[in-house]
């Protein structure tokens, strides 16, 4: 079922251009210096495409919910999503988003210095100035009252949510939000679903951020269920001001 993405209205950074590209079940924002639509559609259709063609030969590779090996000479694109989904201990589709997030990304990269791109919560970002990414975590009081700084010394960077309250992607967790940074996109995502997999009540938020020190590359996490709130590694935190939150 498809779930509108409401939190897109709470885009504050009018320095940037923002723009959308779709193709099927690919719907990408994009914040640049200008309008890339163009491009954006052509980077999607060439990362989805290998990745179809992918699965129309290695079928398990799309219901996989445990880590799968691919081959060497799978596409660079397919063996990024199972190393990133092993390190994490999902199967790799957890990780598409964030792949081709940041796929995505580095293609607009050559024509604008700075990049913001959203693939359903999964965040690739290129910033040249400090910006406050702000927090959705669905019926949750924190919901648009903290964001994160993301400062242009930690970019490129990958922030990725997963929820067990929001949105139509499988969880089997219950936070309402569980976000996660790292300089890989795509294990940013895998990690996100790895870790709120294992949180169904405010008593779960400690040990899942113990099970997050162990994944190796992870820069920072935060968890969220209800009004209680979990931080683990280097992420900093804002309180939004309503002007922050234009619509």
């Amino acid at each position: 079922m498809y779930e509108p993405r409401t939190y897109r209205h709470w885009v504050s950074d009018k320095d940037l251009v923002s723009f959308t590209a779709t193709i099927q079940e690919t719907d990408i924002l994009i914040r640049a210096k200008h309008d890339l639509t163009s491009k954006a559609l052509a980077a999607i259709r060439k990362y989805r495409g290998e990745i179809e063609k992918y699965i129309n030969s290695h079928p398990v590779f799309a219901l996989a919910l445990e880590p799968l090996a691919v081959e060497r000479l799978a596409p660079s694109i397919v063996r990024e999503m199972a190393e990133s989904a092993a390190l994490a201990g999902v199967g790799p589709m957890a990780a598409v988003a964030g792949v081709i997030a940041e796929r995505v990304g580095k293609e607009l990269l050559r024509s604008s210095d700075e990049v913001i791109v959203e693939n359903g919560g999964d965040i690739f970002i290129k910033t040249r100035r400090k910006r406050l990414m702000g927090v959705y975590a669905g019926e949750s009081p924190l919901t648009g009252k903290i964001a994160f700084e993301i400062r242009p010394e930690d970019t490129p960077l990958g922030v990725c949510t997963s929820s067990g309250t929001v949105g139509h992607s499988l969880s089997f967790g219950r936070a309402d939000a569980v976000v996660v940074m790292s300089r890989s996109t795509a294990l940013a995502d895998a990690a996100a679903t790895a870790i709120c997999n294992r949180v169904q009540s405010a008593t779960d938020i400690s040990p899942a951020l113990g099970f997050a020190r162990g994944i190796e590359g992870l820069l920072g996490v935060a968890i969220i269920l209800g009004d209680h709130m979990g931080l683990s590694g280097q992420i900093r935190l804002a309180e939004l001001e309503k002007e922050d939150t234009a619509t």
